[in-house]
């Protein structure tokens, strides 16, 4: 019996293995040509852009937390870059770390005072560009952060990822993607708990994906 199970498993594979050689390989739909990009209003992917933040804990190790479900629109003419328009926004109360009892922290009430992070109903933080100098498949962005209730100038420091257009399957969207770095003191934004032995310095690294 278990040698004929085994010659009947040989057969079978020895039958599919030139069905499946001869299937063409999957091509990955997004490509880093530039000219790739089509032109118009794009609506943010929240499954697939996020903001991470990262700090400097106690001068032992650099720590990490992550903002997702990003929305809002980029408009892009492929011909004039730096005419470029993003305004996303960012739910912090979706704040997420490793560590549950840290993002509860994030999270925590105020207890007779101000909260020592975001506190329990944080409003959503909202970047809007404000100029975009393009150099090649790189950009300087500069806009307006507002977070906490406070609202400051950032600049951001974007690279161009991918684009092109979705399998069917994946509902066959233009999409576009860049990648972005920056630093903000989160002391300007009223979030002031645990400096210095946990850094006022905030690494910021983007990933923005767009559709249309």
């Amino acid at each position: 019996m278990r040698l004929a199970i085994l010659t009947t498993l040989a057969l079978t594979a020895a039958v599919a293995a030139p069905i499946i050689a001869q299937q063409p390989p999957m091509a990955v739909p997004g490509s880093p040509n530039p000219a790739s990009i089509t032109g118009g209003t794009y609506t943010a992917d929240p499954a697939h852009s996020m903001v991470k933040w990262t700090v400097n804990h106690l001068g032992f190790t650099p720590y990490t937390g992550i903002f997702g479900d990003v929305a809002g629109t980029l408009t892009l003419d492929p011909k004039n870059l730096s005419a470029a328009k993003v305004d996303v926004t960012i739910p912090v109360s979706k704040v997420t770390t490793a560590s549950s009892g840290l993002t509860a922290h994030l999270l925590k009430p105020a207890a007779g005072g101000k909260a020592d992070f975001f506190g329990a109903s944080p409003a959503d933080a909202r970047f809007v560009s404000t100029g975009v100098v393009a150099t090649g498949q790189s950009a300087r962005v500069t806009g307006n952060l507002t977070l906490n209730g406070v609202t400051k100038p950032v600049t951001l420091d974007a690279k161009f990822f991918g684009a092109g257009k979705a399998p069917a399957m994946m509902g066959g969207k233009e999409n576009v993607g860049f990648t972005a770095t920056g630093t903000i003191r989160r002391s300007e934004f009223g979030v002031a708990y645990g400096i210095p032995i946990v850094s006022d310095a905030v690494q910021l690294d983007i990933i923005g994906a767009f559709q249309k």
